[in-house]
């Protein structure tokens, strides 16, 4: 599996991104190709540490080495360039190799869908927005560090409904207030579009801005959102409890 997923990758592209982002000049016998196989493995094996990416690897070394030469890694040496070589390049390469696919494959994002009919019943780009904290050692990510000996970083991402891709990713550190990330996240989403987010990212301004640049928006109310009910927008039909037309009475929508 591992040999096939590498066969997307155009050859030369790694060593390409390898040598724009620098990290060409921090590798020695640990290749950034070797590199970028180690962490591909550690995710599909879902590997829990240093010891299984390394120990597996090793065992399969014969194999490995049919894969473009690469060869398994040491655990410092895997410790010592994950924290040390420059992160950008494995953001470029996600990019490219989804560029690279969808050009070779114009219909990649929807082929071998299969759906329910909501996802079909939309002609526009659907996006859902949610975000999640991924936990992380504390005594060597300062940067991160969310309770006295705790470390996280929350992750924001854009989802594409049609094919389940992401369209944006920002990370940050824990204690990143959503609705205030909401701005980052959305910026791409384009005129006619839908947006689809959890009530941690209501923002009324934000909610406004995009009304304005003719984005569709669907969201949850927080339990203790303030509003009077002005009308009657449609008859409840099907699955639809409620459609009203409401106008918002707390403090924060008057400014």
């Amino acid at each position: 599996m591992l040999c096939q997923i590498a066969k997307l990758i155009p050859r030369n592209l790694i060593p390409k991104l390898a040598k724009e982002c620098g990290v060409d000049k921090k590798s020695r016998t640990f290749s950034p190709v070797s590199h970028i196989l180690a962490l591909m493995f550690a995710q599909l094996s879902h590997a829990f540490g240093l010891n299984d990416v390394c120990d597996a690897l090793n065992n399969y070394s014969g194999s490995l080495t049919t894969i473009r030469e690469a060869t398994p890694p040491s655990r410092n040496g895997l410790s010592y360039a994950n924290a040390n070589r420059n992160p950008d390049m494995a953001k470029s390469l996600f990019w490219e190799t989804l560029g690279h696919l969808e050009r070779q494959h114009p219909k990649f994002r929807l082929e071998g869908r299969k759906y329910c009919a909501f996802p079909r019943c939309f002609k526009k780009t659907i996006s859902i927005v949610d975000s999640t904290t991924i936990q992380l050692v504390a005594n060597c990510i300062d940067w991160a560090k969310h309770r006295r000996r705790k470390a996280a970083a929350k992750m924001h991402l854009r989802l594409d409904l049609a094919s389940f891709l992401p369209n944006f990713v920002h990370i940050k550190s824990a204690n990143s207030n959503d609705a205030k990330e909401a701005r980052t996240v959305c910026a791409g989403i384009k005129d006619g579009e839908i947006v689809i987010f959890d009530k941690a990212y209501v923002d009324f301004k934000h909610l406004h801005e995009l009304l304005l640049r003719g984005i569709f928006w669907v969201t949850r109310t927080k339990d203790n959102m303030s509003y009077e009910v002005m009308g009657q927008h449609m008859e409840p039909n099907g699955n639809i409890i409620r459609d009203t037309v409401i106008r918002l009475t707390g403090v924060k929508t008057q400014q």
